[in-house]
């Protein structure tokens, strides 16, 4: 059970048409920001609240450095009817570790009901399932991800699927998952982003552009002022890559705009895994023995 205040609150009415809107608001899907102040029980931990999309436990052995946590991912957040009521339900993931490498996902759907949240449905997806794309089709929960293989390390997973749950009797059922290929350069290509963090923490200035284009053995976009192009190359493993040095054109551009043109393309040329977390795309990359990660949103 999820419980939280509901931010509508009761006003005289006045017409027909208030009454609509005070009913449409009782009927909204829970917001991300409520549900990343939520309580969830999902793990054998047991109920764990979340404050500002993050919980942590006790840990396991006093004084020692491995605790339970839950984690909501930033960014995933849809909403539709999915239980065919004609009011939309809120979908979010969440991410668990005990401390160890593994990192177990978990779909929730939630929904409210007067004052109170609700839990509608939660399973488990696996273990360091990459969420490549997500959508509501036909009432259903659709996922493109990247799962192990019946061949894959517990590190790498490298299979490709599309996996479907719907809403039955209060439980997310899963559908026959489609095996769509294996995870290779390739897969990236097509494919636009755009820049949202250089690093973890720290997130592109408003106004600041930066894309990222995959096209066959060459990427290319807008680095904050210029344009550039690099090769790119798949490395040993499905996940792996080398970008090589960028080329671009040389217009001059506000002091800001260039820094971050020349932390990025340096960062570029030294990336060499990539992965998706919650439809975003990961870049991690190498400097002074320490590794960073650059988050990319998609643009097509």
């Amino acid at each position: 059970m999820i419980r939280k205040f509901h931010p509508c609150f009761s006003l005289p009415l006045a017409g027909v048409l208030l009454l609509v809107l005070s009913q449409a608001c009782l009927a909204a899907a829970p917001s991300p920001e409520e549900l990343a102040n939520a309580t969830y029980s999902v793990t054998e931990e047991g109920p764990g609240t979340l404050t500002e999309g993050r919980w942590e436990g006790k840990p396991y052995v006093e004084g020692g450095a491995s605790f339970p946590s839950l984690v909501m991912a930033k960014d995933f957040y849809l909403a539709g009817d999915l239980n065919g009521d004609g009011d939309d339900e809120a979908v979010v993931l969440l991410w668990s570790s005990s401390g160890g490498t593994g990192t177990f996902n978990y779909l929730v759907v939630a929904d409210r009901e007067h004052n109170e949240i609700r839990t509608l449905g939660a399973t488990e997806i696996g273990d360091r399932v990459q969420v490549r794309n997500e959508r509501i089709e036909d009432g259903r929960i659709v996922l493109d991800v990247v799962q192990h293989s019946e061949d894959d390390g517990a590190c790498c997973p490298s299979e490709l699927a599309t996996r479907s749950w719907s809403l039955v009797g209060g439980q997310l059922k899963e559908g026959e998952a489609q095996i769509t290929g294996k995870l290779s350069l390739a897969t990236l290509d097509g494919t636009e982003w755009v820049l949202t963090h250089l690093k973890q923490n720290e997130a592109v200035a408003p106004g600041a552009e930066v894309t990222l284009l995959f096209a066959a053995d060459q990427v290319s976009g807008k680095s904050a002022c210029n344009r550039y192009s690099a090769s790119v190359e798949q490395g040993d493993g499905p996940s792996e890559l080398k970008i090589g040095q960028a080329m671009g054109t040389r217009m001059a551009c506000p002091g800001g705009l260039m820094e971050l043109e020349q932390q990025y393309l340096d960062a570029l040329s030294r990336v060499s895994a990539y992965s998706f977390r919650a439809g975003k795309l990961v870049l991690n990359w190498e400097k002074d023995d320490e590794w960073f990660a650059m988050f990319f949103t998609r643009l097509n």
